[in-house]
């Protein structure tokens, strides 16, 4: 059964990025990427917000370049752990540009990416008549988005990657309104990060 999937690498105290809009401590290690990874094969469409969608256009060219310095890192004088996130930087530059992927946004005009459209309003009916087609999960990547998405009672999945780290204030991971959420999993990264997986109820 396909799900709408709502992921966010977040901080302890809930931000996806802090009040500056930096979010440098959330950069995976090798073991969080690789599982990652594995989720997102799963995926056959996001559905983004322009700020998000502007942050992950770099992995359009990512996949050749990376898949050349893995083949590089991977010789025998690279440490594992370069190696390791070299690996899966360019195997999920390979899935990224696998997944279609829908922008929603009132300012931009074109596109950069492949299997790229946009949209210029969140419209729930097309999001589900999008579900009852697919065959395939779908993403939803950006908290702004997002909102939309739980107020219309869309998201089927919430699943949170926490860093050890605590900002204080920024942009939310989760909407300011009540959630009642079911933990289906949970797993712990050597790193500290913790994954979190709930279904909404």
């Amino acid at each position: 059964m396909v799900s709408l999937i709502y992921s966010a690498i977040c901080s302890i105290d809930g931000y996806v990025a802090d009040e500056q809009g930096n979010f440098d401590w959330a950069v995976p290690d090798a073991q969080v990427h690789a599982f990652v990874n594995e989720l997102e094969r799963g995926v056959g469409t996001y559905l983004l917000g322009r700020r998000m969608y502007e942050t992950m256009i770099p992995w359009e060219t990512m996949a050749s370049e990376d898949l050349e310095r893995s083949s590089v890192a991977g010789g025998p004088s690279a440490p594992d752990e370069f190696a390791g996130i070299e690996s899966a930087t360019a195997e999920f530059a390979q899935i990224w540009g696998g997944i279609d992927k829908i922008v929603y946004s009132t300012t931009l005009n074109e596109v950069s990416t492949a299997r790229t459209t946009i949209a210029r309003d969140f419209d729930a009916d097309a999001v589900r008549a999008l579900e009852s087609e697919a065959v395939q999960d779908i993403s939803i990547g950006g908290p702004t988005v997002a909102v939309s998405a739980f107020a219309a009672g869309l998201v089927d999945e919430v699943r949170l990657f926490l860093c050890p780290v605590n900002i204080g204030g920024g942009l939310r991971a989760l909407p300011e309104s009540r959630l009642d959420l079911q933990l289906l999993e949970e797993k712990t990264f050597d790193g500290g990060v913790i994954y979190l997986r709930y279904a909404v109820r």
